[in-house]
């Protein structure tokens, strides 16, 4: 389904391309894409100026204010989720993931998220919670060259990349959605994902984590999907505290929340 949205800065309309996908063990998915182009910041919801105000090209802005504004457009079609709400925040290992603002003391289904941008094209994937997400994309016309394969794979696998019986782009593009999934950007080697080159078996196990890949590429793109159950799940501050208050009421314990002493009515 392709919807029109609202217009950027030079009052062009854009076009998100949204697509519902129907993963092997159901979780609600969605695959969003759309050109990259101009945007006005301003405008947006899930800006980090800190983060903007380091790009050194209009090009790399570019990309990543087109990622922003396809994650509205695709929570947006998600439904029942008010953007102004939430934040883009990251892990340890700089992995992004929706929260909703500190203070406002509310747990919403969150879907996990996964961002990705290629030459002209920005993805952005959604998965609801409790499950976790990657996607990557390249296009078909820019396969890795032959001089990263080593970085890519060793042993068996490296010798298939080098004799083409395992598809380059496609083991680079599987390894970065699941090395997104995982949460880990290259703080998981690349070498370390042993792909199935005959595409036989499509379970993927990287520590305690099990993932699986969807081809979801378009005519000019190789677009690849990782998923797979979220074993180690996100938690805040705030969501702790929301739960042991939760609990404690529950119980019918005693609580209170920031105080040590009982207030006495007059």
């Amino acid at each position: 389904m392709i919807r029109n949205s609202r217009l950027n800065a030079d009052g062009d309309s854009l076009k998100a391309t949204f697509r519902w996908l129907e993963l092997e063990d159901g979780p609600r998915c969605l695959l969003a894409t759309c050109p990259i182009s101009e945007h006005n910041a301003a405008q947006l919801q899930f800006i980090d100026w800190d983060e903007v105000n380091t790009f050194k090209t209009q090009k790399r802005t570019n990309e990543h204010l087109s990622a922003r504004w396809l994650l509205e457009q695709a929570l947006i079609e998600w439904g029942d989720l008010d953007c102004s709400q939430l934040n883009i925040a990251r892990t340890s290992e700089r992995a992004p993931y929706l929260q909703a603002i500190q203070g406002l003391w509310i747990q919403p289904q969150l879907p996990g998220i996964s961002l990705s941008h290629s030459q002209d094209l920005a993805a952005v994937a959604l998965i609801e919670q409790g499950w976790t997400v990657g996607v990557d994309a390249e296009p078909f016309e820019r396969p890795p060259a032959s001089t990263v394969y080593d970085m890519m794979a060793r042993g068996e696998e490296l010798e298939q990349l080098k004799e083409g019986t395992l598809d380059a782009l496609w083991a680079w593009t599987s390894k970065e959605a699941i090395q997104k999934a995982a949460r880990k950007g290259m703080h998981l080697n690349p070498r370390d994902i042993v792909l199935d080159a005959g595409g036989r078996e499509n379970k993927i196990p990287i520590e305690n984590s099990i993932f699986q890949l969807e081809n979801v590429s378009n005519d000019v793109y190789q677009i690849t999907l990782a998923w797979g159950q979220d074993v180690d799940p996100i938690r805040s501050p705030e969501d702790d505290l929301l739960d042991a208050t939760r609990e404690a009421m529950h119980n019918g314990d005693d609580w209170s929340v920031g105080c040590s002493t009982v207030r006495k009515n007059a």
